[in-house]
């Protein structure tokens, strides 16, 4: 298994390559990187939706089970999809104020079990403080959204260069291996 994965060292490579550059790109024009990300997400759902009426049209054994969750999804998908590309910049205040209100409630929800859990648990105070920065999170979000767009793309941009980097890391390792595993005296030490 090792040496399958060694072998092709460089696809986490490419993977670390690609990561990085989106996250620095998502650095130096956040905007764009705001606009592109929408644009991606009109397109997946318009493409989603468009495949589960052709799934339903064929005549697919689970659309045609389904058909009315199908058929619903499938037109909720297509005019998301002309949603957002119609009005791009709705769509983006739109999925921030889903992400303010999961940050609310799953906030509040924190705070709750850990004042439920507090003659149970020790260290419950942790919980709450996570609830509370999850509320604080939600609500600051909603005060400015703009600048909570941004904040997001940052983050995105910010899992990206991380996720690059141990991913370059990860390359250069199995390169190592597969360099190891490739010496004709370590295949024969082997067998």
């Amino acid at each position: 298994m090792l040496g399958l994965v060694a072998r092709d060292w460089w696809v986490f490579a490419i993977r670390g390559i690609a990561a990085l550059v989106f996250g620095i790109l998502a650095f130096i024009w956040p905007e764009t990187t705001l606009t592109v990300l929408v644009f991606l997400f009109g397109a997946y759902v318009l493409v989603d939706g468009v495949s589960l009426l052709v799934a339903l049209a064929r005549g697919d054994k689970l659309a045609r089970r389904h058909a009315w969750a199908v058929g619903i999804m499938g037109v909720l998908g297509i005019v998301a999809g002309v949603v957002t590309f119609v009005w791009p910049g709705l769509t983006a205040l739109s999925l921030l104020y889903l992400v303010a209100f999961w940050a609310i409630t799953t906030g509040t929800f924190q705070v709750i079990a850990a004042i439920q859990l507090r003659r149970e648990i020790d260290n419950e105070l942790w919980m709450a403080l996570g609830g509370v920065a999850s509320i604080v999170f939600g609500v600051l979000l909603v005060a400015s959204p703009g600048a909570g767009l941004i904040s997001l793309v940052w983050l995105v941009g910010l899992w990206s260069v991380v996720f690059g980097v141990s991913s370059l890391g990860l390359a250069y390792r199995l390169h190592k291996v597969d360099a190891e595993l490739s010496k004709p005296g370590f295949r024969a030490a082997a067998h």
